[in-house]
């Protein structure tokens, strides 16, 4: 990799591609912004991205976070500063910028989740950029996670049922499974999968509260059963947290899979947080993906 310094800012320009499972698009025209933040390219469309490493990088697990429609990985960082968290436990975090659908000119940055038909082939290039990032940075690609929220965490459902060869742990917060993803899913899973849903979140649909009568996409409560179902697991504790709150944890002897399932009480559309619901999601998320 050659390295120029052009008024003052640093450019990478890549002496190889970096290509998801060695085809299809690669990462290119990586460029170091400021300090921890990048942009670069994929099949033409540019993402920035900000990168929190730990003390030692070789080796770290990586956690890929997802921002919502129309936010931004900064924005995303400033809203829950998951990394600080990840950091003390030798994991690295990076948040990326989603980017406008290309078929539609008012669109905001946002993530091919399979719900608006065609888009940005964002699984093509989250895998690829996985592979760049773990390459780069020596990082373990045996434990690669994403966690999103609201529309990136509609994307993490997707990316379980289409990069569960690339990432093996994810999160979605306030996320819904796409009627697509769900018409298309796995028979079976080997995965790990957090699910943080917010009892009076208006936009996934819930059996609990009947919304799921008037949408088109699945029950919460169904796709939670499925995930459980594929990976062949059985409800092993229930705990309650903060103000209310319960989580299903689901596991089977001799197995890494489980599948969580976290029932905010009174929670709405939002990343919860210890101070508006009693539940701190960060702390939750690294418990359920390192297991302490």
């Amino acid at each position: 990799m050659k390295k120029l310094f052009v008024t003052g800012t640093l450019i990478l320009l890549l002496s190889m591609c970096f290509a998801c499972s060695g085809k299809g698009k690669s990462i290119e025209d990586v460029e170091q912004i400021r300090d921890n933040k990048y942009s670069c390219t994929y099949d033409g469309i540019k993402h920035e991205f900000m990168l929190e490493l730990p003390e030692t990088a070789e080796g770290a697990p990586l956690i890929v976070m997802l921002h919502g429609y129309g936010d931004s990985g900064e924005g995303f960082r400033s809203t829950t500063h998951l990394e600080r968290a990840a950091n003390e436990k030798g994991m690295a975090v990076v948040y990326v910028n989603g980017a406008p659908n290309p078929n539609d000119l008012v669109s905001a940055r946002g993530w091919n989740s399979g719900i608006g038909g065609e888009g940005n082939d964002d699984v093509g290039f989250l895998k690829a950029f996985v592979k760049y990032l773990q390459k780069e940075y020596s990082l373990d690609a045996s434990k690669t996670y994403v966690v999103g929220f609201s529309n990136g965490a509609f994307m993490v459902h997707r990316l379980a049922m289409e990069a569960n060869d690339t990432f093996s742990g994810f999160v979605s917060v306030a996320g819904k499974m796409p009627e697509s993803v769900w018409n298309s899913k796995n028979a079976k899973n080997n995965i790990k999968f957090f699910q943080i849903t917010g009892e009076k979140d208006d936009v996934v649909p819930k059996k609990s509260d009947g919304s799921d009568a008037y949408a088109k996409d699945p029950a919460i409560e169904d796709v939670i059963d499925y995930y459980v179902s594929s990976n062949g697991l059985e409800l092993s504790e229930t705990v309650e947290i903060g103000e209310g709150s319960v989580i299903n944890k689901y596991s089977k002897d001799g197995s890494d899979n489980a599948v969580w399932d976290l029932f905010v009480k009174d929670g709405r559309h939002t990343w919860p947080t210890e101070k508006t619901n009693g539940v701190d999601a960060n702390a939750v998320i690294i418990e359920f993906l390192t297991g302490e």
